[in-house]
């Protein structure tokens, strides 16, 4: 037994000496937190597409940070029609009853302050994603073979009911966060969150990777517009969308857009997202129908091996992702916040090696965490915005 206790310390030496003294630190600092079911979630129709319990995981925080609370919905995409939802339903995309039980907290979700400055000792949750419409559905399918809950809605209710007497409902300070999905849906709830909580309680929003553009792609189509209608028909997320959006613009599923929803969020926000964001490049701007002959390829796979041509389309995006930002913030320029950076990137809160790290990406000398921790303290005006592609020389840490 102890000439292998032996072998495992000498293991684990060598793997250490292998890698790089941050990825070293990085290691021996994971954080895994297990998972919390909705017990009384059936009773409020809450339940994943497949009817399974919702789940969230929490890491309580300590000294300072007790009274704070910083909620980050999970991402994953959507599903918008019923074949596409009954295969998410067989998958930890669709139920809890194929996710991992424990999750690791990283880079916003970290509990180390020299990795987490800002928020390591707050309350810390992480919303699982099981609905499929970015937690704002509430509706049902059943044909009598199939069934599926579209409840994403009652699910996002639930968590925080069942959070509220664990001690958000005394929050201090909260800050309700999200990726890619689980970003869209940090607009969605934005303003619904301040509801539950004191009215002395700083509230704030974040989203990350979640600005989804309602753009042509090439062919000059609208992907993401067709597919946010299918989602917000199939679903039952028109009655959960903003009312004061969706009477200025009449088509319901607009108001899925985070470019249009924005100006009518009420709390505080902060936008972080690539100018250039992989997702919306791979799938908004080029989608696989658009370029059936694969002539974008070699692009997608190296922003390099762009051509002149390509790097222009690319260009035109950055400046209306720039533009649309700019005029959803003109009304409130001060307390909002974003950081746009020039990386081929989707999603850099939650990997500690981008959120803040001694190589992480940054804007004007600034990282990610510094920047939403100006921003949400009020320490700065925090609105940094990258030059174009390619002269951000520190995006070394992602791989398009």
């Amino acid at each position: 037994m102890e000439l292998l206790q032996l072998n495992v310390v000498v293991l684990s030496a060598l793997a250490m000496l292998t890698c790089s003294p941050w990825q070293a630190f990085s290691q021996k600092t994971h954080l895994s937190v297990g998972m919390t079911l909705v017990r009384n979630a059936s009773a409020l129709g809450a339940l994943c597409l497949d009817g399974s319990l919702p789940a969230y995981h929490l890491h309580r925080g300590f000294g300072a940070g007790t009274k704070n609370w910083l909620l980050q919905f999970e991402g994953g995409g959507w599903c918008n029609d019923i074949k596409s939802c009954l295969e998410r339903a067989n998958t930890r995309r669709g139920s809890t009853r194929y996710m991992t039980k424990f999750e690791v907290f990283s880079g916003i979700l970290s509990n180390n302050a020299s990795l987490n400055p800002d928020f390591y000792n707050w309350n810390r949750v992480k919303l699982r994603y099981c609905d499929g419409a970015s937690f704002a559905g509430d509706g049902k399918f059943d044909n009598g073979t199939s069934l599926l809950y579209f409840r994403g809605q009652r699910i996002w209710e639930a968590i925080v009911l069942d959070l509220l007497p664990k001690g958000l409902g005394q929050a201090h300070k909260a800050l309700l966060s999200g990726c890619s999905a689980g970003g869209l849906a940090s607009f969605l709830h934005c303003d619904n969150f301040t509801k539950y909580l004191p009215t002395n309680t700083t509230v704030k929003c974040l989203s990350d990777a979640g600005y989804f553009l309602d753009e042509t792609d090439i062919s000059l189509n609208r992907p993401m517009r067709s597919l946010y209608k299918e989602i917000v028909s199939l679903q039952g997320v028109e009655q959960n969308l903003d009312k004061n959006c969706t009477t200025h613009l009449k088509l319901p599923e607009l108001c899925f857009f985070p470019q249009y929803a924005l100006r009518f969020i009420q709390t505080p926000f902060f936008v972080l997202n690539s100018a250039y964001d992989v997702f919306q490049f791979h799938h908004g701007l080029v989608p696989p129908s658009a370029d059936p002959h694969g002539h974008w390829n070699r692009c997608k796979l190296n922003p390099a091996a762009c051509d002149a041509n390509q790097t222009a389309i690319l260009q035109d995006f950055r400046h209306d992702m720039i533009v649309t930002l700019n005029y959803s913030f003109t009304q409130n320029s001060r307390r909002d916040g974003m950081f746009i950076n020039s990386c081929f990137a989707h999603c850099q809160s939650e990997s500690q090696d981008t959120w803040f790290a001694v190589d992480s990406p940054t804007v004007h000398n600034k990282t990610i965490a510094e920047a939403v921790g100006d921003w949400y303290f009020g320490r700065k005006i925090t609105k940094e915005i990258d030059c174009a592609y390619p002269c951000d020389t520190t995006c070394h840490n992602l791989i398009p």
